[in-house]
């Protein structure tokens, strides 16, 4: 947010406080890169082992039916930290690259600018890949602090050249030689608008963000924070610390989620010993499904279909726990709802309405938090790494119109699957019910268009 914008909403929020009720619980949202939803024991994984992101689902809830806005990491970090389907904010055009010139528009109200409007002490710490440019970085988007990697990790400064093999058996030659994250990569570390490590040591980053995010927990204790938290891991090239790594390629994802795992562990234990714990929200979840194509390094979509860059529920669903203030215990919620949504569900959970200049899409879901009321969230856009629209989901039905080629012509091919009884996507019943077809077209097609009607711009390098 501008600081003029910003400086006129903090005056309308002191005056607003005086007829709401303000609430200051604090946040960490943990949000990893790549992860399946079947890449959690708590989600079913019997080769994953996750005993303390487990604990924040046995102290909380678990959320089944949890959406990311885009299969891909650019867009669906836009939707999160802005409730709004990427288009809404020009960040639909897959992701941003070392060469890019855009970026998230300052101008955007943001998690971090609705947290720092109730004097919130904010930070994030890890990858943020909605920008490299200074006027897109975090810490002009709400940010007090910044410390991470600006893109995703298997890219170079300054122009994405020079890269190692790909594919599983170029990931295979890399864990081989953890030395490779400073001999093969030209990947930069930022902290707040300076590079400060070239190449980065991606063995010890996901550590080290965990220990700033202690440390800036601990700065803080005594007034509310902040935190995001977007790991790096588990997106390729896999790196752990030398003394926890298992020298087996075959089990690199394994070892890497068990690793985000551990840390997971320290920042739960830093929270109890400073007492925290019972007035802080714990968010884990990540921003898309698994990258398959590299199999032992690309993690799984448990029984969901396909995986990242597609519509597919292996794409868009992921895994998610929560646990906070009225956050039942050891619950399940299986209604839908998405990273969308967390901007709004915390400006109710704070007290704080979110401004009537700014449109979004995501819907207050503080009562799904609670295990009470109605689901709010009855429909879902799908939208293309490349940001077209594909789909919607309504109810138990979800809709893909897909692209497939016939006698060297794009045809549109619809899937229609019933969610409730068909999770894996496996029976197309559009030709059995036209209408709901017809119906869900309709829709989708009328969100669409108000969407793109009223869409904003996003940030552009002059």
């Amino acid at each position: 947010m501008k600081p003029k914008t910003l400086c006129l909403f903090l005056k309308l929020s002191l005056l607003a406080a005086v007829h709401a009720k303000i609430t200051t619980p604090n946040l960490v949202l943990i949000f990893t890169d790549d992860q399946g939803y079947g890449d959690l024991s708590c989600f079913g994984s019997s080769k994953i082992k996750t005993p303390n992101i487990d604990r924040i689902a046995k102290e909380g809830r678990k959320f089944t039916s949890f959406m990311v806005a885009s299969p891909v990491c650019t867009p669906s970090r836009a939707a999160l930290l802005t409730g709004c389907y990427p288009k809404r904010i020009g960040m639909h055009k897959h992701v941003l690259f070392p060469s890019s010139t855009k970026g998230l528009n300052p101008s955007e109200y943001t998690l971090a600018d609705h947290f720092k409007s109730l004097g919130y002490s904010t930070a994030c710490f890890g990858k943020w890949h909605l920008g490299h440019h200074k006027e897109v970085l975090p810490t002009a988007n709400g940010f007090d602090t910044y410390f991470g990697i600006p893109y995703s990790n298997d890219m170079n400064h300054p122009d994405n050249k020079g890269k190692p093999k790909g594919g599983p058996d170029g990931m295979d030659l890399l864990w081989d030689d953890p030395e490779s994250t400073l001999t093969k990569w030209k990947t930069p570390l930022f902290e707040n608008e300076k590079i400060v490590e070239l190449p980065v040591d991606q063995r010890t980053i996901t550590r080290r963000c965990t220990q700033k995010s202690i440390d800036f927990i601990k700065a803080n204790k005594d007034s509310p924070f902040f935190v995001y938290l977007p790991h790096s891991m588990p997106h390729i090239p896999l790196y752990v610390p030398d003394e926890v790594r298992d020298p087996n390629p075959l089990n690199a994802y394994v070892n890497t989620i068990e690793h985000i795992d551990s840390e997971v562990g320290r920042l739960l234990r830093a929270l109890d010993e400073l007492k925290l714990s019972s007035n802080t929200y714990v968010i884990y979840t990540t921003d898309n499904g698994p990258w398959l194509p590299f199999r032992h390094h690309g993690g799984s979509a448990g029984s969901l279909r396909e995986g990242k860059g597609t519509t597919f529920e292996g794409g868009q669903r992921v895994p998610c726990v929560m646990r906070g203030p009225g956050i039942p215990a050891g619950t399940v919620c299986e209604d839908l709802m998405g990273t969308i949504d967390i901007l709004p569900t915390f400006a109710a959970i704070t007290g704080q309405p979110l401004p009537k200049n700014k449109k979004i899409d995501g819907v207050d879901a503080s009562a799904l938090l609670k295990g009470k009321g109605n689901p709010p969230r009855t429909e879902f856009l799908h939208y293309t790494s490349r940001g077209d629209l594909e789909g919607i989901r309504q109810g138990k039905w979800k809709l893909l119109m897909k692209k497939r080629k016939q006698k060297g012509k794009w045809v549109d091919e619809m899937m229609l699957f019933d969610l409730a009884s068909d999770l894996a996507e496996s029976s197309n019943l559009s030709k059995e019910k036209p209408k709901v077809v017809s119906r869900l077209t309709s829709r989708m097609l009328e969100l669409d268009a108000e969407i793109e009607t009223n869409a904003r711009s996003p940030w552009y390098k002059e």
